[in-house]
């Protein structure tokens, strides 16, 4: 399970590296492009609910790019800290929800019933995944692991929206996101189990 969390750290660094060291030489700081990928992801859920998931499919990963580059951008300038990531951390899981809230919307709007589940199951797992991890990093385990983290669901998203119009893709693409969500749930909660050898 280690293997998958490291190969994906090594793609991110390859692609963030570059455009990390260009910025290093600017006044832009980590928390700055922390704050600015969320206020872009604001406006990708503000077209989405408004009839325009194309236009916020694109805005999405434009905000995903930068939210990529925060992290890469502090280890560059060794302006790492614990605030940042928590930071990072909030401001992620607030974009997730509010990428969804947007779709939600669009789906009340066109009265897409399945849709409007399958949106809050999404959001459901989303968050289990990531406190699931907080959780058990809160008692002193890593826990990394999992097939399904939120760049592969930031990926799906931003499929589901450029193709909303393409029928039972956006329905197809927040189904996956749901069930794997809850497998990766499962696959933390059995690591930390693994790892404590405990069961209440």
């Amino acid at each position: 399970m280690t293997k998958l969390p490291e190969s994906r750290k090594l793609i991110a660094n390859y692609v963030t590296q570059p455009a990390a060291r260009l910025l290093a030489r600017t006044a832009i700081t980590p928390n700055a492009l922390t704050w600015s990928g969320f206020l872009v992801t604001l406006g990708a859920a503000a077209l989405t609910a408004t009839g325009h998931p194309f236009a916020g499919g694109w805005v999405v990963l434009a905000g995903g790019l930068l939210d990529m580059l925060d992290g890469a951008l502090a280890r560059q300038t060794n302006r790492t800290s614990n605030f940042g990531a928590l930071l990072d951390s909030t401001l992620d899981r607030l974009s997730d929800a509010a990428i969804l809230f947007g779709i939600l919307l669009l789906g009340i709007r066109e009265q897409a019933t399945m849709l409007t589940w399958l949106v809050y199951l999404a959001l459901i797992g989303s968050l289990l995944v990531s406190y699931v991890r907080a959780r058990a990093e809160g008692l002193g385990l890593k826990c990394q692991v999992g097939l399904f983290t939120r760049a592969e669901r930031v990926i799906l998203l931003v499929l589901s929206l450029l193709l909303y119009r393409v029928p039972y893709v956006p329905v197809t693409a927040l189904g996956i996101i749901a069930l794997l969500s809850f497998i990766t749930v499962a696959q933390r909660v059995i690591y930390v189990w693994q790892q404590t050898g405990k069961a209440r």
